[in-house]
Protein backbone atom coordinates (compact mmCIF):
# COMPACT_ATOMS: atom_id res chain seq x y z
CA UNK A 1 0.00 0.00 0.00
CA UNK A 2 1.43 3.87 -0.65
CA UNK A 3 1.32 6.66 1.73
CA UNK A 4 -0.74 8.05 -1.16
CA UNK A 5 -4.66 8.66 -0.23
CA UNK A 6 -6.83 6.92 -2.40
CA UNK A 7 -9.79 9.20 -3.68
CA UNK A 8 -12.60 7.35 -5.75
CA UNK A 9 -15.81 9.15 -7.18
CA UNK A 10 -18.87 7.76 -8.06
CA UNK A 11 -21.11 8.65 -10.77
CA UNK A 12 -23.73 7.45 -13.63
CA UNK A 13 -21.97 7.11 -16.87
CA UNK A 14 -25.12 6.62 -18.67
CA UNK A 15 -25.68 10.68 -18.06
CA UNK A 16 -24.36 12.52 -20.91
CA UNK A 17 -23.79 15.47 -18.46
CA UNK A 18 -22.31 13.45 -15.68
CA UNK A 19 -20.24 11.44 -18.27
CA UNK A 20 -18.84 14.57 -20.10
CA UNK A 21 -17.63 16.10 -16.92
CA UNK A 22 -16.28 13.22 -15.09
CA UNK A 23 -14.70 11.57 -18.17
CA UNK A 24 -12.70 14.99 -18.55
CA UNK A 25 -11.71 14.36 -14.89
CA UNK A 26 -10.85 10.93 -15.09
CA UNK A 27 -8.75 11.52 -18.52
CA UNK A 28 -6.73 14.58 -16.42
CA UNK A 29 -5.94 12.06 -13.73
CA UNK A 30 -4.47 9.17 -15.91
CA UNK A 31 -2.30 11.48 -17.73
CA UNK A 32 -1.22 12.86 -14.47
CA UNK A 33 -0.71 9.79 -12.66
CA UNK A 34 -3.27 10.79 -9.90
CA UNK A 35 -4.68 8.21 -7.36
CA UNK A 36 -8.28 8.56 -8.31
CA UNK A 37 -10.62 6.23 -9.19
CA UNK A 38 -13.47 6.33 -10.72
CA UNK A 39 -16.71 3.92 -10.35
CA UNK A 40 -19.89 4.01 -12.53
CA UNK A 41 -23.09 3.63 -10.55
CA UNK A 42 -24.24 1.59 -12.96
CA UNK A 43 -21.21 -1.58 -12.77
CA UNK A 44 -20.56 -3.93 -10.16
CA UNK A 45 -17.93 -1.31 -8.29
CA UNK A 46 -21.18 0.41 -6.73
CA UNK A 47 -22.15 -2.59 -4.30
CA UNK A 48 -18.85 -1.55 -2.10
CA UNK A 49 -19.94 1.89 -2.17
CA UNK A 50 -22.92 0.93 0.24
CA UNK A 51 -25.38 3.22 -1.75
CA UNK A 52 -28.70 2.06 -3.74
CA UNK A 53 -28.66 2.97 -7.13
CA UNK A 54 -31.36 5.70 -7.21
CA UNK A 55 -29.53 7.63 -4.23
CA UNK A 56 -26.36 7.14 -6.27
CA UNK A 57 -28.24 9.02 -9.12
CA UNK A 58 -29.17 11.96 -7.91
CA UNK A 59 -25.80 13.46 -6.96
CA UNK A 60 -21.79 13.34 -6.94
CA UNK A 61 -19.85 11.20 -4.47
CA UNK A 62 -16.64 10.94 -3.69
CA UNK A 63 -14.88 8.76 -1.09
CA UNK A 64 -11.81 10.24 0.09
CA UNK A 65 -9.58 9.25 2.83
CA UNK A 66 -12.65 7.08 4.24
CA UNK A 67 -15.05 10.22 4.10
CA UNK A 68 -17.90 10.12 2.35
CA UNK A 69 -18.64 13.37 0.76
CA UNK A 70 -21.35 14.37 -1.84
CA UNK A 71 -22.66 17.20 -4.06
CA UNK A 72 -20.33 20.49 -3.94
CA UNK A 73 -18.61 18.80 -0.74
CA UNK A 74 -17.93 15.73 -3.03
CA UNK A 75 -17.03 18.21 -5.91
CA UNK A 76 -14.31 20.37 -3.71
CA UNK A 77 -12.89 17.06 -2.55
CA UNK A 78 -12.11 16.33 -6.22
CA UNK A 79 -10.95 19.39 -6.99
CA UNK A 80 -8.47 19.55 -4.42
CA UNK A 81 -6.80 16.40 -6.19
CA UNK A 82 -6.12 17.62 -9.32
CA UNK A 83 -3.63 20.34 -9.27
CA UNK A 84 -4.99 22.56 -12.31
CA UNK A 85 -8.81 22.51 -10.53
CA UNK A 86 -7.26 23.80 -6.77
CA UNK A 87 -8.07 27.18 -7.64
CA UNK A 88 -11.41 26.03 -8.25
CA UNK A 89 -11.53 24.18 -5.17
CA UNK A 90 -10.37 27.50 -3.53
CA UNK A 91 -12.85 29.95 -5.34
CA UNK A 92 -16.19 27.29 -4.61
CA UNK A 93 -15.35 26.86 -1.39
CA UNK A 94 -15.59 30.55 -0.34
CA UNK A 95 -17.85 30.44 2.62
CA UNK A 96 -20.86 32.75 0.96
CA UNK A 97 -19.79 31.25 -2.97
CA UNK A 98 -20.27 27.45 -1.29
CA UNK A 99 -23.61 28.22 0.41
CA UNK A 100 -24.52 29.77 -3.44
CA UNK A 101 -23.32 26.56 -5.07
CA UNK A 102 -24.79 24.25 -2.61
CA UNK A 103 -27.93 25.60 -3.30
CA UNK A 104 -27.59 25.50 -7.21
CA UNK A 105 -26.47 21.97 -6.99
CA UNK A 106 -29.20 20.87 -4.61
CA UNK A 107 -31.96 22.17 -5.42
CA UNK A 108 -31.86 22.78 -9.27
CA UNK A 109 -29.02 21.17 -11.04
CA UNK A 110 -28.92 18.00 -9.88
CA UNK A 111 -32.67 17.35 -9.66
CA UNK A 112 -32.82 18.71 -13.47
CA UNK A 113 -29.93 16.42 -13.80
CA UNK A 114 -31.77 13.02 -12.13
CA UNK A 115 -34.91 13.52 -13.70
CA UNK A 116 -33.63 13.49 -16.84
CA UNK A 117 -32.00 10.49 -16.05
CA UNK A 118 -34.98 8.96 -14.87
CA UNK A 119 -36.64 9.73 -18.49
CA UNK A 120 -34.11 7.90 -20.11
CA UNK A 121 -34.19 5.31 -18.45
CA UNK A 122 -38.15 5.14 -19.22
CA UNK A 123 -37.71 5.70 -22.39
CA UNK A 124 -34.96 2.50 -22.24
CA UNK A 125 -37.87 0.57 -20.98
CA UNK A 126 -40.16 1.26 -23.29
CA UNK A 127 -38.23 1.09 -26.09
CA UNK A 128 -37.37 -2.59 -25.04
CA UNK A 129 -41.20 -3.47 -24.39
Amino acid sequence: MTDTPETRVLYNEDCPVCSFEINHYAAYARHNGLAIQFDDLNGPARAAWGIDEDSAARRLYVLRDGQLYDGIPAFLELWREMPRYRWLAGVVGLPGVRHVASLGYDHVLAPVIYRWHLRRKARAVSRSE
